[in-house]
């Protein structure tokens, strides 16, 4: 989808619809004023019969009025409380999902005429092309005849108050390129799992390797086996397809930099192993490699953002499966790290192939590092669907991402991470368990993964809860991309 910026004259704006927002049911923003004097008081005659309702996002369509070139003008009410974050999102995909039922090829949005209380002009402009984007998304279905996609094809942007097009079009390239990220994981997430394989993830890394110029290695079996990756293999060990650690390197800072490290989650298709899942529901259990596809998504931003940092990609892939030569619960195998694993339960297997992959990021002398994981069903009970599990090792980290995630509007929320939780993961046959019982899942699955972190600052977050949604609206969401290309773009000293 096309974007473009212009500081327009609203009456003479020729566009298939020209959306404006109107505030608390009666007042006019400054395109919405100028609408009205070259229409003759149209506007205010409608907003006075009520045609307009006065909730946020409520809409009304008008057809061409005389002294207005636009074919078509979309009313936007902003709603009678505050402007936040949400309302202001909701407002645009309200008009998103309006227009896609329109035979509209291109249209001029004047939304960024808004203020958002405690956002800028460059928020506002981003959270426009994001929302616009993730609205628009469609899955790509697999069908003998594919609906085809809206007509809709080119934006134009008002620029925000204080913002020119030479400030705002770096900002919009910017946002796009996020967008195509969050799409390049959605895509991923919503493929079936007979398609999007261990392999297929090495292969898309290696496509985005060519195209974004970053050094891709893929790790085999064989060498896995060398370098002692027992717990990942541990996984592997039931499925017929071959277990891949894809490494991808961007380096955007200076030679010498130390990078950040992000760890993501491949499991390409978990049916419990041994420990079998329940019927219901398992074909969700291709989203299991959301944070892998995350992790994919973000180093695509982050080069198209040609970020000045220096940014590793480590992610472990395999399936999960039932099979002769499947792991048992009760075996004991030894991790990269040296410390042996008594495997209480074979559906707790993401934090068996992070465990090789956070101790494999130690030979980078990370700053530090990040894993991303749809790990635990815990985390769906304790926070829902909003937010992502966030716990650390250093509060300073956690801060950051937290914050990142708040300007975002791609949410985690902090729990703790004592050394009270270490006590379940005792083992009386290996140096821990992979599991401590149900209560505090979530936490003691962090606690678990710390054991392999002490040599540098770490974070995770557990995705479990946003990485997909069930039901009608069925699909990958491409959470957490919004928040890590945030975090990093501040680590860059990009901050808009």
């Amino acid at each position: 989808m096309e974007f473009s910026l212009k500081v327009i004259r609203p009456a003479h704006t020729k566009s298939d619809c020209l959306v404006i927002p109107i505030t608390q049911g009666r007042c006019l923003t400054p395109a919405a004023l100028v609408v009205e004097q070259s229409s003759s008081g149209t506007l205010q005659r409608l907003l006075k019969q009520g045609d307009l309702g006065k909730e946020n996002g409520k809409l009304l369509l008008i057809p061409g009025l005389e002294g207005i070139e636009a074919k078509r003008i979309l009313l936007v009410e902003t709603g009678a409380d505050p402007l936040n974050d949400n309302r202001f999102r909701a407002m645009v995909r309200a008009m998103t999902q309006t227009l896609d039922n329109l035979p509209v090829k291109e249209i001029t949005c004047a939304l960024g005429e808004l203020e958002v209380p405690g956002r800028d002009g460059a928020w506002v402009l981003e959270q426009i092309v994001l929302t616009l984007r993730e609205t628009r998304y469609r899955i790509p279905k697999e069908t003998i005849d594919p609906a085809p996609l809206p007509s809709w094809k080119s934006t134009i942007l008002v620029p925000p108050v204080g913002l020119s097009t030479k400030i705002a079009e770096p900002l919009v390239e910017r946002a796009q390129a996020i967008a195509n990220g969050t799409d390049l994981t959605r895509d991923l997430g919503n493929l079936p799992p007979n398609r999007c394989t261990p392999q297929h993830l090495a292969e898309t890394a290696q496509s985005l390797g060519k195209t974004w110029d970053c050094k891709v290695k893929v790790l085999d079996r064989d060498a896995m086996e060398k370098l002692g990756m027992g717990a990942l293999l541990a996984v592997a060990a039931g499925s017929h397809r071959p277990p891949q650690f894809i490494i991808m390197e961007y380096a955007g800072g200076k030679s010498k930099a130390r990078p950040l490290v992000l760890v993501g989650k491949g499991i390409t298709f978990d049916t419990g192993g041994i420990s079998l899942k329940p019927a219901p529901e398992m074909d969700e259990m291709k989203f299991d490699m959301c944070g892998a596809a995350s992790v994919l998504g973000t180093m695509r931003a982050v080069a198209e953002m040609k970020l000045p940092l220096n940014v590793v990609a480590l992610i472990p892939t395999c399936e999960n499966m039932p099979g002769g030569g499947a792991t048992r619960p009760g075996d004991v195998v030894r991790s990269l790290s040296g410390q042996t694993i008594e495997i209480l339960n074979t559906d707790a297997e993401g934090r068996l192939i992070l465990c090789d992959a956070l101790t494999y990021a130690e030979r980078f002398d990370p700053t530090l590092v990040v894993d991303v994981a749809t790990l635990t069903g815990a985390c769906v009970i304790a926070l829902g669907h909003e937010a992502a599990g966030l716990m650390a090792n250093d509060d300073g980290l956690r801060a950051e991402l937290q914050a990142a995630g708040d300007v975002s509007g791609d949410r985690a929320w902090p729990l703790p991470l004592w050394e009270d939780y270490q006590e379940g993961l005792k083992s009386n046959f290996a140096d821990m368990a992979n599991i401590a019982g149900r209560p505090g899942g979530t936490i003691t699955a962090a606690s678990f993964l710390s054991r392999f972190t002490k040599r540098y600052r770490w974070a995770h977050l557990d995705i479990a809860g946003v990485a997909w949604k069930s039901g009608k609206e069925k699909g990958a969401t491409g959470r957490p991309v919004r928040l890590l290309c945030r975090f990093l773009m501040d680590r860059a000293g990009s901050k808009g």
